[in-house]
């Protein structure tokens, strides 16, 4: 069953079954918005990049995204660079894959961000969600819609952190700007 979540809500990872997720995916899905334009209706295609940040306590010790696809230790994986959207609503433009036990013990958090790398605000992409799957079955858990639009280029969207012996998910929805992960660093470290 699906939650679909809203800004600030947390969920726990464990399955229903009272056994815990072993992998996980962050799904980013976006359309460009259609413009009118003076020969009618046009869509410009929009680049967003997702990105983890693998945190230590509050300190960043390495990050998945389009130039280094593979953590360090193996263990979140991004499945690659998808520059032109168009998913929406349906299935994932960009994944990142994390399997949960093989993340090293001193990892806490993980936080998912998306931007734009070409630019564009979010008042110019529509239908764009993130979603956490359960990798080992396929049957999604969670939803965050990605909306309001807005001047800004960039959002921190969720972050999955050690909880217990379990993991679970916070969705943060915080509007940021800048064209890659480096440039939200600042505002990551506030969603921590």
């Amino acid at each position: 069953m699906t939650v679909n979540m809203t800004k600030g809500q947390q969920i726990s990872l464990q399955k229903s079954d009272g056994g815990t997720l072993t992998a996980v995916r962050m799904g980013l899905g976006w359309q460009a918005a259609p413009r009118r334009g003076l020969f009618g209706k046009r869509t410009q295609e929009i680049d967003l990049d997702a990105s983890a940040v693998l945190f230590a306590d509050k300190e960043p010790t390495d990050v998945v995204f389009f130039q280094h696809l593979v953590s360090n230790d193996g263990s979140v994986r991004h499945t690659g660079d998808n520059r032109v959207g168009g998913a929406g609503q349906g299935g994932d433009d960009e994944s990142i894959l994390v399997d949960l036990q093989r993340v090293p013990v001193h990892v806490n958090q993980i936080v998912f961000t998306v931007n734009s790398f070409t630019g564009q605000t979010f008042g110019e992409v529509q239908n764009a969600f993130c979603r956490l799957v359960d990798e080992t079955n396929g049957q999604e858990l969670a939803r965050y819609t990605l909306t309001g639009g807005g001047p800004h280029t960039a959002q921190i969207m969720a972050k999955v952190e050690r909880s217990g012996g379990g993991w679970s998910m916070t969705a943060i929805g915080t509007p940021a700007n800048g064209r890659t992960f480096q440039d939200l660093l600042p505002a990551i470290a506030s969603a921590l």
